[in-house]
């Protein structure tokens, strides 16, 4: 293939190829040279134009394939525009020679169509270049034409359509000519030549005025015949064409003022006139129309009405949604008057009546919905309500009271019936589609919408009656507040004209949609109105028979409301489930000899009314197991089962009562079957078991039933048939955007589409999207209900039974004929397959000879079928049927069978059933085990594909070895290269004009590329060679104008880039993508978007730029909707979205846009949030915006920003028009995705200072934070908007800003926020959400938004904040009432919701003011009001306590065990009523956490010292704190006693906690947690809780295990501080106890000997810790859980020794720190929580784990600091060893003993190991002894073994190199000299007092350098003084003797002070000072040294005089310079000594 790639053909390489590579080779050169040709320059072409020209025409000699001449047609034009011109003309001619030639055969035409090809290609090209010669090329094409088959036609039209194209008006003498050949064309009988016909009359009419003139009428016409026996493309091509012209015929306006007369204008009216015939009358024209019309003879093909359908779209499309806001009304009566009385034609029958309203429906939601923006859509809207009142009027005088007894005639009453379904439809979808943002339509009194509709239910006829249902059903499901008033309305209407039969059925058909309407809306409906419902339903059953006029209406409406009412689910059908059952065992007569009373009794009425009543029973039982699965337990089975066997009796008497009664009760009958049979399907086939041959032989008969003569197949059929499958058959079967309309045409012309009126109980089911439930008749759907039955029990009757029934099916079908024996065939094969599915589904088996032989019989005679979806079903069956019996020689057997059927057969009809069947075979039995069997199949496959004579057989034959390669997998590995030059060899030869045989080839190179998966990387060449034809393939597959199979060709890339994505050409990939995006081939925009999708999870970038550049280049325009250029590929996908109605393809959309944004938003901010501001901007409607700027200008705050939001930019600017609702929410969500993009990237996008700096840097840098008021703005457009939806969405982007953006500083004002400009905003955001028709959970967003805020921090002055706290202060009076008085309108649940988002507000408002006031009061001195936030919560804490604790018994009781429901209240709590707790639930679980902790906060500062209980109940309405509380005293006659009160609160509180962390479930939020381990802080903060802890020890080891849980589960530290937090207050609580008793122990035996006292504290007498009843215990586990997990090597049994082990000593992080010095303070309190024998016993391990943390963690550090790990050590040693249990007499030996040891082993740290020196920290070491030198008693450290070695460590470190260890010495020395116990002190000052002074002496030899070595000095001259302080009196002289001459060696004189470094200076001025202050102190030993020695005396006056001024000056200043040296951390660490 490398050698294709030339620009030169390399023809020597071609001519060795065979025949199929040859044809590759040249495809590929061509490919190759179109590249090349755009890429050379000019002069490089002509150098070898004549040589490639040449080529090129001997190639269009040799019979090129399809796609080969279109390549090099395209190839010869660019040649001639690129390079010299001269001998195009040679071209042009040696093509129309080519046409001439007279030879006919088959193997010459390829050349003619390559020549006609070739010509198109040409003229399209060049254009007015050729203009002399076009009229004879022209001639001789139309000329050939005549004697062209259909692919020269189809060839010919697409050639005069390019031709056309290039000339422009150049053409128009040829005009009439063309137009002549393609009016023939445009009815030929070839489908694609209709198509190309179409797209060829389509370029005409650009220059050929007459078509949209004077010729109108005729083109109509045609178009109207060319609908006539069209297939799908052609009625979207001539649909196309028509709605284009007629657009035309009306915007344009006629050339030049001469030919004016000629030409007349048409109006609108003229051109709707002319669609409206064709609709009505079809094809049959004017003239002809009125003959018929009077015979009575004409009724239009559905394909005509469906074409012109489809037609009117496109004539409204074209004209734009502006043109179609102007002229609605007129569109709209049109439109309407299709289906009116004045047309009876179209609605004579049922049938036809409502094909007709579908189309019609189809037009309104296309245009309406496709083309008009929200405001338009509210103005149609307010349209169709006029009509409809119109209607109304019309259809009877308003119905009163008065004249409902009246009766209008039958005529009257159908005159508007189907206008009035059309329009009430598409209100209903209106609305539906505008969600919320219709509520304006509502509030307008004038417009009455909802007073129209209700009008029309009591409508006469049952379809309009249906209609207003639904449509009331869409109006409740857009905006929920209107369910609640809608059900009473029509519940109250229902009540009051009981005794009108319309009113009675219309009101119950809306009860029962508006029921179905509450599964949509999540707030619900109140609970009470399923008791009303129940009550009316009762009420009408039973009144049914007291009034014959109204018993049937009566019977259906009463089961209709129960049924209905199972929709709302177990939680309300449990309350009402024992009426049900009785009324259902009620309606059956109790026994079988009842029965036949019965039935010997009746008439023809009352049984129509009992078939009704039994039909309606059953229906609503069916709903009743449906949809409250949960309440079938035995006990209900049964009592449902009891009428059953009767209702199967009716059945087999049915058809004895018709013969009785006759016609009046054909439908109920049908109608009762069909009920019976769905409940059976749903029940378990176990239940009936007894009544399985009775129904069995009812199936039978219903399934060969002589009178049904229509054949569904399309209904019943594509359910059996596999998805893929259907693919093969018609493109009906597939999606398509007008299968709503297509649908009927699958049905066939006698058989009904659906509609609501043949089962008004499927008003209530839950449907998809908009679109209105469209059950079939019922003639048809007991059909389907029959064979799914059928399946259900033939498999579980006995074999023999089995059989019989089997064989009576198979002789059903021998015995009928023609038509008869089609439709049985047809019910027997559903049946059938149905059955072999459920058997396989099961895992059944199918075990008998004979059964399988019939069955097989059965199944092969329907693969001979002549229906196409029969012989797809009995493939399917056929491979089922191999499945179940699970034996390879049967299996074998059918593979058999099918090979030779296909060897033998010559028939298509038997050919494509068993190549199909082969295929399922293989689908369900993978690979059929031998390779044999696999090689005949792909042979006999091979061979079918190529039969060129029939495309029916190739498509068949491709598709099913598209399953043999997707089942076989790797076994097919070798078939891979004939397959795949099969394949190729296909797609250049198949003409395109068969484009289902393209999409089977692309299905099977689809699972070729699925099937070599990655190996398609390869890079051997026999690897290569098969991906380049993959791509090959592809590309032959790209340029086919079938838009299906280039909806394969993309599926087939996108699964070759998944696999080897470097060999996929990317750019040109994404080029056909874009071209493809807005496709009128829905399937085709869905593989686009399914492979947009994937490319750009790994390459969003790429894409993105290929997209931008390609629609720069472009020369044709891109898709006029997606306009790449401007907004980017994701701007055209984000309109796409807007207008897109497919769920799975906008699915798809917004995915690709996720991936786009999660890999680019951070580099293309701007482009990104320009995109959501466009669609967030498009269409917010400013109305709520003023008040911000009012609000602004008070404050002459900054108002731009407000007045940006209120300048409407211009409507042209606007990429956007009109973004729906929903766009805006996904908008909006973007938003929050782009934040959270932003918060793992740069740290600069949150910090303004560094990102202003950034930017100044490089102004392409781009941050998040300098956009933040277009957040702002963005979030406050979308929380102000319409619709509901968005404004939580807003809300939402809102909370997200201030949480991400509160902390951030304002540069320009230091101590500000950037937040706080936008105060004004954000709250004109919150405002409206606060208003009382607001739905409860936007205010509960509202809620969280506002705490949030004020939460936040950013306003600081409380005047400001006060307009957002006014809010939460309004809810709450709100709220203040209970459950009661909240709003009537949702479930009783939503109340729960609001409620609980309140207090959850307050309660985080609360929690943050407790912080900000304790934080508050350590910085500053307490302050004795309350500041601030407190203050603003303080009003109304009084009334907030009570909500909360009321809230939090609430949740305990929810939470309680299914065990403990007997003891719930009945009513409920204090903000849930009893039926509802299960939906109040989750909103407890989602607000209970911060509740709990606000509450603890309160209670904690009433310090459980609150006012009289009825303090504060004033200003509620009622006490809403339940009894329990001893809020509500009046309940109670006894008053708990405050103590009482205290008790009960701790408990509810504690036990909450308890419940919740004990057991942690996975779901369990952070916030959660944290909240409730900060509420139990908060209890134990104040002494009355902590004494309920400390006297109760079971409470608190149940609370330290309970944490020890919590910290094993949580990895978070913030949780485990918090955790450790709640220990330490335990232990304390635990203290507090112990203390108190031996305090009052010790008052009370005051007189009593000491020695009596009981001992107090764990241990008692004994010392014996029990695990699980000992506190310390428990604690000791949960601290070395925490100490162990940070240090590993503190765990003996991991380190494998209890002895000290030599270890690296390790810095933990600060989290891990921070949690070993919390667990060490807990150990340190342990000793006084036990008695001192129990203190013995805990000793060791506090011991071992202290001086282990102080070990592994000793590093040192620079600047001799000590790790915070380490300080804590020390501390808690210093802790422990001042312990009183030390000097208790019981203990005091054992302490001795152990601290010894204690002592030991830190000594031993020092000493290397095993020779292995350790590098612990020395001064931490130190710092150790000296404290247990300092806090122990003396016997202790002074046992001489130990002291020596202490003092050796010393005396080590004072001669150690670093000064920061000898600063710490000298410190730590001169703090043991100090010690008073002189026993202690002494021997170190003997032992260490010389080497000191030694030291010190050195000094005058070595000068100090630096500020360290003066520190040295200066730490050595303080012990000195030290030691003369603590010397005795006649040794104190002596030690001066020794300090004087010391100090006085530092001093400078005169002239060295001058020149001295600065550390000397320092030095000098030191020791003058302290000679100053001991010269007074011992002057007569200061002047007997200075007599002595007159040396030093000099010196001092020396230094004396030189230093007399500047001492005065440098006394501060030597200050300042000695404090720097001191670490200030070290000071405040180390003060443990």
């Amino acid at each position: 293939m490398e050698l294709s790639h030339s620009l030169l053909l390399n023809e020597e390489a071609c001519n060795q190829l065979g025949d199929v590579q040859k044809a590759e080779f040249i495809f590929e050169w061509l490919r190759y040279l179109e590249k090349l040709l755009l890429a050379t320059s000019r002069n490089d072409i002509r150098e070898k134009q004549k040589t490639i020209v040449e080529q090129l025409l001997s190639l269009l000699n040799s019979s090129p394939g399809p796609p080969t001449r279109k390549l090099l047609a395209k190839n010869l034009a660019i040649i001639y525009s690129i390079g010299d011109t001269f001998s195009v003309y040679e071209t042009i001619d040696k093509c129309n020679d080519l046409i001439r030639s007279k030879d006919d055969s088959p193997s010459y035409l390829p050349t003619k169509l390559a020549a006609v090809v070739c010509l198109g290609s040409l003229y399209k090209k060049l254009g007015r270049i050729l203009g002399n010669t076009f009229a004879d090329t022209v001639g001789n094409i139309l000329k050939a034409m005549k004697s062209a088959e259909s692919q020269g036609r189809y060839e010919i039209m697409l050639s005069l359509q390019n031709i056309l194209n290039g000339l422009r008006a150049a053409a128009t003498p040829c005009h009439r000519d063309v137009y002549k050949a393609a009016r023939s064309c445009l009815t030929d009988r070839s489908m694609a030549v209709r198509c190309a016909a179409a797209k060829c009359l389509l370029e005409l009419q650009n220059e050929a005025i007459f078509m949209w003139s004077t010729d109108l009428d005729s083109v109509t016409t045609l178009c109207f015949k060319s609908f006539e026996g069209s297939n799908y493309d052609v009625r979207i091509a001539v649909s196309k064409l028509l709605g284009t012209i007629l657009a035309k015929a009306i915007i344009s306006k006629p050339p030049g003022s001469a030919s004016r007369q000629s030409i007349r204008r048409i109006s609108l009216e003229e051109v709707l006139e002319l669609l409206g015939t064709g609709f009505l009358r079809g094809s049959s024209g004017f003239l002809r129309a009125s003959g018929d019309m009077l015979k009575g003879t004409s009724s239009v093909s559905r394909d005509v009405r469906v074409g012109v359908t489809q037609a009117y779209v496109v004539f409204i499309s074209t004209l734009g949604g502006v043109w179609l806001e102007k002229n609605f009304a007129v569109f709209l009566s049109h439109l309407l008057s299709l289906v009116s009385q004045l047309h009876p034609k179209a609605t004579q029958t049922q049938v036809d009546a409502v094909c007709c309203r579908r189309c019609v429906s189809f037009i309104l939601r296309s245009t309406i919905g496709g083309l008009l923006g929200e405001k338009a859509q509210i103005a149609a809207a307010k349209e169709i309500c006029q009509a409809i009142w119109k209607l109304k009027k019309v259809a009877d005088a308003v119905l009163s009271d008065g004249n409902l007894e009246t009766r209008l005639s039958s005529t009257d009453v159908a005159a508007n019936q189907h206008m009035l379904v059309c329009a009430l439809q598409e209100l209903g979808n209106l609305i539906y589609n505008l969600g919320t943002t219709a509520a304006p339509l509502f509030q307008d009194s004038c417009i009455g919408l909802l007073d129209s509709v209700i009008s029309v239910i009591p409508h006469p006829s049952n379809c309009v009656r249906l209609a207003a249902a639904w449509c009331l059903h869409c109006i409740a499901v857009a905006l929920p507040s209107y369910l609640t008033p809608l059900l009473d309305r029509c519940l109250e209407r229902l009540t009051v004209l009981k005794s009108s039969p319309e009113a009675v059925t219309g009101f119950s058909f809306a009860v029962a949609a508006l029921l179905g309407a509450v599964k949509h809306c999540p707030l619900g409906i109140p609970h009470g109105k399923g008791k009303i419902i129940m009550t009316l339903a009762e009420d009408l059953l039973c009144s049914a028979a007291q009034n014959s006029r109204l018993s049937a209406q009566r019977t259906q409406a009463g089961w209709l409301l129960i049924a209905a009412l199972m929709t709302l689910g177990p939680a309300v059908v449990t309350h009402h489930l024992a009426r049900v059952l009785l009324l259902w065992k009620c309606v059956f007569p109790a026994s079988p000899k009842d029965l036949e009373t019965e039935k010997n009794r009746g008439d023809s009425f009352t049984w129509q009314v009992t078939l009704e009543g039994r039909a309606g029973a059953l229906s609503a039982i069916k709903s009743f197991v449906s949809h409250c699965g949960d309440l079938l337990t035995g006990e209900v089975i049964q009592h449902l089962l009891l009428p059953l066997p009767c209702a199967v009796d009716l059945l087999t008497q049915l058809s004895s009562i018709l013969k009785t009664y006759g016609s009046p009760l054909k439908t109920p009958s049908i109608v009762y079957r069909q009920r019976l049979y769905e409940l059976l399907i749903l029940l378990p086939p176990e239940t009936y078991q007894g009544n399985f041959c009775a129904i069995l032989k009812e199936l039978t008969a219903d399934l060969t039933a002589p009178d049904i003569q229509v054949a569904a197949s399309s209904c019943l059929l594509p359910p059996l048939c596999h998805q893929d499958d259907l693919l093969i058959l018609s493109p009906l079967l597939q999606e398509t955007d007008h299968k709503f309309i297509e649908e009927q045409l699958l049905l066939g012309n006698g058989v009904a589409c659906g509609s609501l009126e043949y089962d008004p109980y499927s008003i209530y089911e839950d449907i998809e999207g908009d679109s209105v439930p469209k059950p079939l008749p019922p003639t048809l759907s007991v059909i389907s209900s029959a064979s799914k039955l059928f399946g259900v029990v033939c498999a579980h009757v006995e074999d023999a039974q089995r059989l019989l029934i089997l064989e009576q099916l198979l002789n059903s079908i021998k015995h009928t004929k023609g038509v008869r024996q089609q439709v049985v065939q047809l019910h027997v094969v559903s049946s059938i397959s149905n059955f072999l599915k459920y058997l396989a589904g099961s895992k059944g088996s199918l075990s008998p000879e004979e059964i399988r032989r019939v069955v097989l019989t059965l199944v092969m005679g329907a693969l001979e079928s002549t229906n196409p979806l029969l012989r797809c079903t009995a493939a399917e069956a056929w491979a089922r049927l191999a499945q179940v019996v699970d034996d390879g020689v049967f299996t074998a057997g059918l593979a058999q069978v099918s090979f030779e059927k296909l060897k033998s057969a010559r028939d298509v009809v038997t050919r494509t059933g068993y190549s199909l069947a082969l295929g399922s075979l293989y689908r369900y039995l993978g690979g059929i085990s031998s390779s044999q069997h696999l090689n005949s199949c792909i042979g006999i496959l091979y061979t079918l594909s190529q039969d060129s004579t029939s495309p029916d057989v190739q498509t068949w034959a491709l598709h099913s070895l598209s399953l043999i390669i997707d089942s076989a997998g790797a076994l097919y590995y070798v078939h891979v290269e004939p397959t795949l030059s099969l394949i190729i060899l296909l797609l250049l030869n198949v003409p395109p004009t068969h484009a289902e045989v393209h999409q089977s080839l692309g299905r099977c190179l689809n699972a070729l590329i699925t099937m070599l998966g990655p190996e398609l990387q390869g890079n051997n060449t026999s690897v290569s060679m098969l991906r380049t034809s993959c791509l090959l393939g592809c590309a032959v597959m790209q340029d086919n104008p079938g838009c299906l199979v280039q909806a394969q060709a993309i599926s087939c890339l996108q699964q070759l880039h998944m696999f080897a994505p470097r060999h996929v050409n990317l750019s040109s990939l994404v080029n056909s993508l874009c071209v493809n995006l807005c496709s009128p081939y829905l399937l085709l925009r869905r593989a686009v978007l399914a492979c947009l999708r994937q490319l750009v999870q790994r390459e969003a970038a790429e894409v993105s730029e290929h997209a931008v550049v390609l629609a720069k280049d472009s020369r044709e325009e891109l898709t006029p909707d997606a306009n790449i250029k401007e907004m980017g590929l994701e701007g055209a996908l984000l309109t796409l979205l807007d207008k897109e109605t497919d769920q799975r393809l906008c699915q798809d959309i917004k995915e690709t846009l996720n991936h786009m944004l999660t890999s680019m938003a951070v580099e293309k901010l701007s482009f990104w949030l320009k995109l959501c501001k466009d669609v967030l901007a498009a269409s917010a409607d400013f109305t709520g915006v003023t008040c911000v700027d009012a609000v602004q200008e008070e404050e002459g705050d900054r108002g731009d920003d407000a007045s940006v939001l209120t300048t409407r930019s211009n409507e042209k600017s606007h990429p956007f028009t009109n973004p729906r609702w929903a766009t805006r929410v996904f908008a909006a969500e973007c938003v929050c995705r782009i934040i959270k993009q932003c918060e793992n990237a740069n740290r600069a996008h949150f910090d303004i200072a560094l990102a202003q700096e950034m930017k100044k840097r490089d102004s392409r840098n781009d941050f998040l934070v300098l956009h933040l008021a277009d957040l702002i703005r963005m979030a406050f457009m979308a929380a102000t908007d319409h619709s509901d939806q968005l404004r939580l969405s807003g809300l939402e982007t809102l909370l997200v800003v201030i949480r991400q953006f509160a902390a951030i500083p304002e540069p320009e004002f230091p101590g500000h926020v950037i937040l706080e400009q936008y105060q004004a905003n954000v709250g004109a955001a919150l405002r409206p959400a606060f208003t009382s028709d607001t739905p409860p959970d936007v205010t509960a967003k509202a809620c969280q938004v506002c705490s949030a805020w004020i939460a936040s921090g950013v306003v600081s002055d409380l005047n400001d904040l006060r307009r957002v706290h006014q809010l939460l202060i309004s809810s709450l009076t709100k709220i203040q009432a209970g459950k009661e008085a909240l709003s009537h309108l949702y479930n009783e649940s939503a109340s729960t919701m609001e409620i609980l988002a309140v207090l959850k507000a307050w309660a985080e408002v609360y929690i943050i003011a407790v912080q900000k006031h304790k934080n508050h009061k350590q910085i500053s001195k307490p302050t004795t009001c309350l500041e601030g936030l407190l203050e603003l919560v303080y009003t109304d804490l009084g009334t907030l306590s009570k909500l909360w604790l009321a809230a939090l018994q609430d949740f305990a009781l929810l939470t309680l065990p299914s065990e403990f429901a007997s003891q719930l209240p009945d009513e409920g709590g204090a903000f849930y009523t009893a039926e509802t707790s299960e939906n109040a639930k989750l909103h407890y679980h989602n607000s209970w956490a911060l509740i709990l902790h606000a509450a603890a906060l309160w209670l904690t500062s009433t310090g459980f010292a609150v006012a009289e209980p009825d303090e504060g109940t004033a200003n509620l309405s009622r006490p809403v704190t339940p009894t329990s509380m001893c809020q509500d005293s009046s309940s109670k006659a006894t008053v708990k006693s405050p103590e009482d009160v205290y008790t009960d609160r701790f408990h509810l509180i504690l036990g909450i906690s308890v419940e919740f962390l004990c057991s942690l479930r996975s779901d369990a939020t952070m916030e959660s947690i944290t909240a409730c381990l900060h509420a139990l802080q908060a209890l134990l903060d104040v002494p009355w809780p902590r004494s309920k802890i400390g006297s109760d020890q079971d409470l608190g080891i149940e609370l330290l295990n309970v944490l020890h849980r919590v910290i094993l589960t949580r990895e978070s530290p913030s949780i485990q501080l918090a955790s450790l937090e709640v220990v330490r207050q335990i232990i304390c609580a635990a203290q507090e106890h112990v203390k108190e008793k031996r305090r009052s122990a010790e008052v009370d035996d005051g007189a009593a000997e000491k020695e009596t006292l009981p001992e107090f504290g764990e241990g008692k007498d004994t010392g014996g810790l029990v695990p699980g009843k000992s506190l310390v215990f428990a604690t000791l586990e949960l601290c070395v859980c925490i100490l162990v997990r940070q240090l590993p090597e503190l765990n003996p049994e991991l380190t494998g020794s209890s002895g000290v082990k030599v270890t690296k000593p390790q810095l933990l992080s600060e989290d891990g720190s921070r949690l070993v010095s919390a667990a060490l303070v807990i150990l340190s309190e342990l000793p006084t929580v036990c008695s001192p024998e129990g203190s013995i016993s805990v000793l060791p391990t506090i011991l071992y784990l202290t001086i282990g943390v102080l070990r592994e963690t000793a590093v040192k550090l620079p600047g001799g600091q000590l790790s915070s790990t380490v300080a804590a050590s020390l501390q808690a040693l210093k802790g422990i060893l001042s312990s009183p249990m030390a000097r208790a007499e019981k203990s005091h030996t054992a302490w001795t003993d152990l601290l010894r040891s204690a002592l030991t082993t830190i000594l031993d740290c020092w000493d290397p190991v095993d020779g292995a020196h350790q590098e612990l920290d020395e001064v931490s070491l130190l710092t150790a002894i000296t404290v247990f030198i300092l806090s122990t008693t003396p016997e202790v450290t002074t046992i001489p073994c130990l002291q020596k070695r202490c003092i050796e460590k010393f005396k080590a470190t004072l001669e150690t190199k670093d000064p920061m260890v000898q600063i710490k010495t000298y410190q730590l020395l001169h703090s043991i000299f100090q010690y008073p116990n002189p026993t202690v002190s002494y021997p170190y000052i003997y032992s260490l007092a010389s080497s000191v002074v030694e030291k010190l002496q050195e000094i005058d030899k070595r000068k100090p350098e630096d500020t360290t070595e003066l520190q040295i000095f200066q730490e050595g001259i303080k012990v000195l003084e030290t030691l003369v302080t603590v010397a005795e009196e006649q040794y104190r002289s002596q030690l001066v003797a020794c300090l004087l001459p010391i100090l006085i060696s530092f001093l400078l004189d005169e002239n060295a002070l001058g020149s001295a470094t600065a550390a000397m200076r320092n030095l000098h001025d030191f020791a003058l000072q302290n000679l100053m202050q001991i010269g007074p102190q011992y002057s007569s030993v200061f002047k007997n040294v200075m007599t002595s020695t007159p040396s030093l005396k000099a010196r001092l006056e020396a230094a004396i005089k030189g230093n007399h001024e500047s001492v005065k000056v440098k006394l501060p200043s030597s200050k300042q310079t000695v404090n720097p040296g001191k670490n200030s951390s070290i000071q405040l660490k180390t003060n443990f000594l």
